[in-house]
């Protein structure tokens, strides 16, 4: 049985005394909630009872806090009676980060008994599994109500009223397994701000479980099978664009602290990674051993999500992909089974996750064969122009002329009184300061040079620049909207287009990103990824999905796929831009073998039940 008590500012004392003590009482004596009572306050006093309860979280350390707020739906600035909408959605917020864990304000999350109910009566009251709050005048009323609750404790619940009131619904907490219940982050823990979102979208969803170990992810599945008709996410580092890391309501499985780095063996440059890793860690833990793994362009992106999509960055050119690097990788499946894939066990398995990866499980373990990379340029170069498709041109003829050691990628966005701002972010595999400067001034002349900073370092240093994620997490919010495409060919038509769509100002990132070299050398049907003749890969983000897709649709011409990992678009028939009628049935037939029951479904769904569709406008088969 839970006790609490529920005070009355105008009834309990000044407000610098008794009710306040009361309170601080209650928590020393071990009751679960303190409700401030929210009927229209009579005598002297008139406190806001949202106002009282934020003065005691302050004067209180660890008790739960219960306010009723009152419906905003008719809300209005005129009418002093009606709590204002956005005041009071703040005023949680902000408390939600002053008391985490700490706050209820839906009265249903608890009982309230008549003052000076008897133990059985109030034993009855608690059958619902809900705290039970009593009114309260005196310190001797809060220990009788701490003596009753004492008599009736078996085992003081885990997590407090504050915490239970914003369970989601449709989820059995009570039925945790064991092995998570430790990691396991609720919607009221404290800890919950910190990995709620992801790096670029806002969520809420109702239980993020963190499983260690594969059999912990065996058992995160065992309770997703069981909660099917929720949302599921998985996540690694929480950075992707498109992956649906978080939801609304569902559930969420973060490998995060499945982040080692280990080297299997030295003479063939064989590693072992967990998914939780980033790009930085990974980076960092090569660089003693001269070697180094091609992985995107930032190195706060795990490497979960980006070793199963593809993983095109700024050693691409040079070395190719990341998954070309992949040499086996075990998975949690569908069923809880712990499998293996690589070239000779499961090798369906194994084409099918470079590429498609978040289809077919949950990722516990990656094996790549990195490379010998020594020290390499890496240029950070900003230019300004007025004839932004004059300078796209030059770009994509400079890129394509490049040596291969030369990965440069291009990002611009809206106008500013007609000039563009464009970014040039490359890497030149080689140690030599007057090659890269060979390889890089014909980059530095495609617009006026505006700053520029290129320097010698390790491809550790590269991917040094980004920002270690702490125990705060993410802090995304809303829903990014982003369009994904693979350019064959970078034409002067391309770029006129490019340019047409950049002057509307919907667009407020735009990227191209040079591929061909070693991306290239890979057959297009080894895996998954079969845009092996792409020249570039182009992403545009925008604020509005219709607008955007109203400026990128006359570009879809010039394409010939699309990159899952930058697009948000998640319906059907996106799958068949990104893959070929062969290779989507191919994975189709793969998924009926590995996740027939479609729980991997709430990122780009395979469905094993579903029928080829007809390729959309701009699409060619490969």
């Amino acid at each position: 049985m839970e006790l609490g008590i529920s005070l009355d500012p105008a009834e309990s004392g000044s407000v610098d005394g008794g009710w306040v003590e009361l309170a601080r009482l209650a928590e020393e004596r071990g009751l679960a909630l303190v409700v401030v009572d929210s009927s229209p306050a009579t005598g002297p006093v008139g406190v806001d009872p949202w106002t009282a309860v934020s003065w005691l979280a302050g004067k209180t350390d660890r008790i739960s806090l219960g306010a009723a707020l009152a419906d905003t739906g008719g809300s209005s600035q005129r009418d002093a009676t009606v709590p204002y909408r956005t005041v009071v959605t703040k005023a949680r917020e902000s408390l939600d980060v002053l008391a985490p864990g700490r706050i209820v304000t839906d009265a249903a999350a608890w009982v309230t008994a008549s003052r000076g109910a008897s133990g059985e009566e109030l034993a009855a009251l608690s059958e619902g599994g809900l705290p039970v709050v009593v009114p309260v005048g005196s310190a001797e009323d809060v220990e009788r109500l701490a003596d009753l609750a004492r008599a009736a404790r078996t085992a003081r619940p885990r997590r407090s009223p504050a915490a239970r009131a914003r369970r989601s619904p449709g989820i059995d907490y009570d039925a945790i397994p064991e092995s998570l219940t430790r990691h396991a982050v609720e919607p009221g823990d404290p800890g919950y701000r910190g990995v709620s979102s992801n790096y670029l979208r806002g969520g809420a969803p109702g239980l993020v479980l963190r499983p260690g170990t594969a059999e912990e992810v065996a058992d995160a599945l065992a309770f997703a099978r069981r909660h099917a008709h929720l949302p599921l996410g998985i996540r690694s580092a929480g950075h992707g664009v498109s992956g649906r890391s978080t939801n609304h309501g569902g559930l969420v499985v973060d490998v995060g602290r499945m982040n080692g780095i280990e080297v299997l063996d030295r003479a063939e440059r064989l590693v072992r990674i967990g998914p939780g890793a980033t790009w930085k860690q990974v980076s960092a833990a090569l660089h003693p051993h001269g070697w180094a793994l091609g992985s995107g362009d930032y190195g706060g992106v795990g490497v979960g999500g980006l070793a199963t999509a593809g993983g095109i960055g700024l050693l691409g050119r040079a070395h190719g992909l990341t998954i070309d690097h992949l040499r086996a990788v075990e998975l949690v499946l569908a069923d809880g089974s712990r499998v293996r894939a690589d070239a000779e066990e499961r090798p369906d398995l194994f084409w099918a996750v470079r590429g498609a990866g978040a289809n077919f499980g949950v990722a516990t373990t990656f094996e790549f064969q990195v490379d010998e990379v020594g020290e390499v340029g890496h240029a950070q170069l900003g230019l300004v122009t007025t004839d932004i498709a004059q300078t796209l041109s030059d770009f994509g003829r400079t890129a394509a002329e490049a040596p291969r050691d030369t990965t440069v990628f291009l990002i611009t966005g809206r106008p500013r009184q007609d000039h563009w701002s464009v970014q040039l972010l490359g890497v030149v595999d080689h140690p030599d300061p007057d090659v890269i400067v060979e390889r890089l001034t014909p980059f530095a002349q495609i617009g006026m040079l505006a700053r520029q900073q290129v320097v010698v370092t390790p491809y550790a240093g590269v991917m040094a620049s980004a920002a270690d994620v702490g125990p705060e997490g993410h802090h995304g919010f809303g829903e990014p909207v982003s369009r994904s495409a693979f350019l064959p060919k970078l034409t002067p038509e391309f770029a006129r287009d490019a340019a047409d769509l950049l002057r509307t100002g919907q667009v407020y990132f735009f990227e191209l990103r040079a591929m061909g070299g070693a991306i290239a050398d890979v057959s297009s049907d080894a895996m998954a990824f079969p845009h092996r003749g792409a020249a570039f890969q182009v992403t545009a983000m925008g604020a509005d999905s219709e607008a955007l897709d109203r400026v990128w649709d006359p570009l879809r011409k010039h394409f010939d796929g699309l990159y899952l990992s930058f697009e948000t678009d998640t319906r059907p028939e996106r799958l068949n831009d990104a893959f070929p009628p062969a290779v989507l049935q191919r994975l189709r037939e793969v998924k009926r073998r590995y996740d027939p029951d479609n729980l991997f479904r709430d990122n780009f769904n395979i469905d094993p039940d579903a029928h080829p569709q007809v390729p959309s406008a701009g699409t060619r088969e490969i």
